[in-house]
């Protein structure tokens, strides 16, 4: 069967871990907004793929207006952002049909490849979800953190307690379903366990399936973040040349 391809292209966030007057979505990377700069790299990779962006309700406008002035032609179904990630997605997948794949994504993350969202949809048509994770490279601490009479805090081991690094993955996006499945999975009650799509298909019960990600399929989160995907970019361009 050879399913539809929909994005959800998450971008309600308000970026305050960024620090800056505008939400992390809307600042220029490279003279291109990083949420320009992630829908191209996904109609590149698959250009019948349908576009729906979450965005602050606050923002939906400045957005059709970003759009029309930088000539960034791109038919997108805009939606509402909830009051949680979850409710958010929730949102959007009212505008994705039965039969499809679905693919959700943050909209801060510009750099994953086109080569990684050909072959997570490819391999997603026979699973019913498929998660992109990086293993873990770095020593795992295991600790606690107490409060001193100061009010300062100070953290301290967690006595007896390890962390096997061979089974810890980072998990990134764009994690990609069969449409049926995720709206079934999202029918559940919100619960403060969801941190990703993942999470709650699999408190729904279904099976996932796992793909190798990328390092540089980076969150732009904070301003360190900013300046490491400039640096990404300034050597990809380096290399293509």
């Amino acid at each position: 069967m050879d399913r539809k391809k929909y994005v959800i292209m998450m971008a309600a966030g308000s970026g305050s871990r960024m620090g800056a007057a505008m939400p992390k979505q809307f600042i220029e990377l490279e003279g291109k907004a990083v949420l320009q700069r992630t829908i191209e790299l996904f109609l590149k990779a698959c250009p019948d793929i349908k576009i729906i962006t979450v965005l602050p309700e606050q923002f939906i406008g400045y957005w059709r207006d970003y759009c029309l002035e930088k000539n960034f032609i791109c038919p997108q179904v805009l939606v509402k952002g909830g009051i949680t990630r979850f409710h958010s997605v929730r949102n959007a997948l009212d505008k994705v049909p039965d039969g499809a794949l679905v693919a959700v994504h943050d909209g801060v993350r510009p750099l994953v490849s086109e080569n990684l969202v050909k072959e997570m949809f490819s391999k997603a048509e026979n699973v019913p979800g498929l998660i992109p994770v990086i293993p873990c490279v770095d020593t795992m601490k295991v600790l606690n953190t107490v409060k001193e009479k100061d009010g300062s805090e100070t953290l301290v081991t967690a006595e007896g307690q390890t962390v096997d690094r061979s089974v810890l993955f980072g998990a990134q996006t764009p994690q990609i379903f069969q449409s049926e499945v995720i709206k079934e999975a999202y029918s559940q009650p919100y619960d403060t366990a969801f941190t990703d799509d993942a999470s709650v298909v699999l408190k729904y019960g279904k099976n996932l399936s796992y793909h190798i990600g990328e390092r540089f399929n980076i969150k732009i989160t904070t301003q360190d973040d900013l300046i490491l995907a400039k640096a990404i970019l300034s050597l990809c361009d380096a290399s293509s040349r």
